[in-house]
């Protein structure tokens, strides 16, 4: 199929985080997700303690398959009948074993869809850096990326849909000035926040980018409920070294004073995911739920977008909006509520590797 919507793409690959599948999965998996830390494996058998909670198995490879899934119906469905696959940069089916599966179907222009929405190192560049090493050797393959999507309707309003209905029934329970809206996301080191974001721009994109779009959702609840509620950004999952200072408040330490300054509801939502990874259903369905537990304190957690219809449309739509710029148009950028959108490609000097210098693909360096 030449014409299509899509063009000039012939395949889809959806690239992710991963995730073990097993018991016997689990450590392997975290020694790859730490490889070059000097992380000893103590440390990651008591990580590893986090999967035995559940089987072994992490939900995000389940949820990234039915994400896929969803994907290719949606496309079909908008005469974009191609080929969408995984490929993750951590377990398997790695981008690699992707990238050959849709090369020997015929493939030779490549979209990569990242399960990351935010720009940092972490959540952006180290995606770009695995997708160079999986396409070295492979001449006449080409592979772009659509844009980081926080900001876009299909995610920012999904949270915002159901950010508002856990607040009004939290706002129904306990009356507005005892509940707060508690957003939270990976927590990454300071310098990786600084160093977020072009090389040329003001830095802490990740953290910018995010507290903008939780500021939005809270004026979105705020204006349908008539309210003015506590809200703020929290961080989950901070690790490394105690002497390198991560992002702040943790979710918990914030909780402790939240209820100290009264709120008996937190409605916590998971703004930094796209769907549960282990950092959802263990930092904040076990440890936050938890603290709350201890607190006295009622707690809701809102769901991640995962494959809810609207972020799958949503997606769809910035792949559109990229293949159209792949054909040298301009197409518009849809963005919630005027939130900035940001390019596809990235520019130069943006969220730098701060280990060593490695290349990256999609990117003007």
């Amino acid at each position: 199929m030449t014409d299509h919507p899509l063009r000039p793409y012939d395949a889809v690959l959806v690239q992710s985080f991963g995730g073990p599948e097993g018991p016997d999965e689990v450590l392997p998996f975290l020694r790859r997700v730490t490889a070059g830390r000097g992380v000893p494996d103590e440390r990651l058998v008591e990580v590893g303690a986090h999967y035995e909670r559940v089987g072994g198995v992490s939900p995000l490879p389940a949820l990234n398959r039915r994400l896929v899934a969803d994907l290719a119906a949606e496309l079909t469905a908008r005469d974009c009948p191609l080929p969408v696959v995984l490929g993750n940069r951590n377990s398997t089916p790695f981008v690699d074993e992707a990238l050959d599966e849709l090369t020997a179907g015929g493939a030779r222009r490549v979209l990569v869809v990242p399960t990351s929405a935010w720009r940092s190192y972490s959540s952006c560049r180290q995606y770009r850096e695995g997708l160079a090493d999986a396409v070295e050797g492979r001449e006449g393959l080409v592979v772009d990326k659509v844009r980081p999507f926080g900001e876009h309707p299909g995610f920012a309003a999904t949270f915002a849909r159901d950010t508002l209905a856990a607040a009004r029934e939290a706002v129904a329970a306990v009356g507005a000035d005892a509940v707060a809206l508690l957003y939270v996301t990976h927590s990454i080191p300071d310098a990786m926040d600084e160093t977020s974001g072009p090389g040329d721009g003001d830095g802490r994109a990740y953290s910018a980018d995010q507290a903008e779009t939780a500021a939005a959702i809270t004026a979105e609840v705020d204006t349908v409920l008539g309210t003015d509620l506590a809200a703020g950004l929290a961080f989950c999952s901070r690790s490394g070294s105690p002497r390198t200072p991560w992002l702040e408040p943790d979710v918990n330490d914030r909780m402790r004073e939240l209820a100290d300054e009264g709120v008996r509801h937190v409605v916590v939502v998971p703004i930094g995911f796209v769907s549960d990874h282990m950092e959802v259903v263990h930092d904040l369905d076990v440890e936050a739920a938890a603290t709350a537990a201890e607190l006295g304190l009622a707690m809701t957690r809102v769901a991640t977008p995962g494959a809810d219809p609207a972020f799958v449309s949503g997606l769809v739509d910035v792949m559109l909006e990229r293949a159209a710029q792949a054909r040298g148009e301009e197409p518009a950028r849809a963005t919630w509520r005027d939130l900035d959108s940001h390019p596809a490609v990235c520019p130069a000097g943006c969220c730098p590797n701060l280990r060593e210098s490695r290349p990256a693909l999609c990117g003007q360096d």
